[in-house]
């Protein structure tokens, strides 16, 4: 299909037309006055991670209220988040789903400039405004986004909790007593709480098995998170010199690097966001299971909000209370988890939706 000497517009309803095709359709008559658009994450909407199932969430929703299918855009990469989400503003679209904590400096501008559309940010949290509700490069967050940006929710997540149930797979299935966990950068909070989940999680299995936590990084954002060849040397490292033999990857790109070095030494791996033995097939061998954020049924739950009234500005949680985490499934790997485990995972699932169970420390997200 060319796009090339179409409108702007027009190419983004083509695009939305022939992606929609890929899956069943949750359109028809539209009864709705929401008019609902969706800018994935760079690279493809297709990725079985944050985009696709963000994108999925948003297609159910908007069946949910009686809205067409959400027309989408995939940008090449952060220079055309601003002038794409302002397109679906002047197409009309009053309710735009941006993905990724790097797409949320442009949602809070978009915000700021047109309040009378309501914006959605997956994983953008904290929205950082100053006193006025402009978006803060500084990020003293002195101002009140909840009160500042009404139009604007940002859906985040209790990382530590899949992280505490990945760590009690860890424990459970480590041979040497030293499992790690490798994190892409020590500044990011949602970071540091998979990586304090998952060490309280194995611990709670082992209180004597070794958690090694590093991160490749403390300054570096592209190091971090697209740098699959830093991963793997950091991966093989902690292999040869730890001898861990399950390792818990939280670092986007360098972190498949991670899953690689896993799977070259023969060790399990554990994937993270996303059902990982789906997003990155190269890993499958030694993926045991995937730390996860349910993004589809976060994005879902958030768009009947919008349209019950009912959905709060600013940072909206999600946790194991209203399904917004969990772990995925083991892919023919349920052999190592034995009956006991099982019983243990939905014990602490159970204590998590009922707040009994402490799955951070004191300093939750401080590294």
């Amino acid at each position: 299909m060319v796009l090339a000497n179409l409108p702007r517009v027009a190419a983004i309803s083509l695009v939305a037309v022939a992606i929609a095709a890929c899956g069943p359709s949750s359109s028809g008559t539209a009864t709705s006055k929401w008019k609902i658009a969706l800018m994935s994450a760079t690279g493809t909407l297709l990725d079985h991670n944050f985009s696709q199932y963000s994108w999925e969430g948003a297609k159910k929703g908007a069946a949910d209220i009686g809205a067409k299918d959400p027309a989408t855009v995939v940008p090449k990469d952060s220079t055309d988040y601003d002038k794409d989400i302002q397109t679906f503003v002047d197409a009309g679209y009053n309710l735009i789903v941006t993905v990724a904590f790097d797409e949320g400096t442009a949602t809070t501008k978009a915000a700021k400039k047109n309040p009378n559309v309501t914006f959605i940010g997956v994983d953008q949290s904290p929205i950082c405004v100053d006193e006025q509700g402009n978006a803060d490069s500084t990020f003293a967050c002195k101002g009140d986004a909840s009160k500042l940006l009404p139009n604007y929710s940002s859906l985040w997540f209790e990382e530590d909790q899949p992280g505490y149930l990945v760590g009690m797979v860890a424990a459970s299935i480590s041979k040497t007593g030293v499992v790690a966990g490798v994190g892409g950068i020590n500044v990011i909070p949602p970071v540091v709480r998979y990586l304090q989940g998952f060490e309280l999680g194995a611990k709670s299995i082992n209180p004597n098995i070794k958690v090694e936590t590093s991160y490749v990084t403390t300054s570096d954002f592209t190091k971090a998170f697209n740098d699959p060849v830093a991963g793997k040397v950091l991966g093989a490292q902690l292999i040869s010199q730890t001898h861990a033999d399950v390792l818990f990857q939280v670092a986007g790109k360098t972190g498949n690097g991670v899953l690689d070095a896993a799977c070259a030494a023969n060790v399990f791996a554990i994937g993270v966001d996303v059902d990982q033995y789906l997003s990155y097939p190269n890993a499958d061998p030694c993926i045991v299971t995937s730390a996860e954020k349910h993004l589809s049924n976060a994005v879902e739950a958030a768009i009947k909000s919008v349209n019950a009234g009912t959905q709060k500005p600013g940072d909206s949680l999600f946790n194991a209370a209203n399904n917004g985490i969990g772990i995925s499934p083991f892919h023919g790997k349920d052999n190592l988890i034995s009956a006991d485990l099982q019983a243990k995972l939905a014990a602490a699932l159970k204590g998590m939706k009922d707040g009994s169970l402490k799955t951070c420390p004191a300093k939750c997200g401080q590294a």
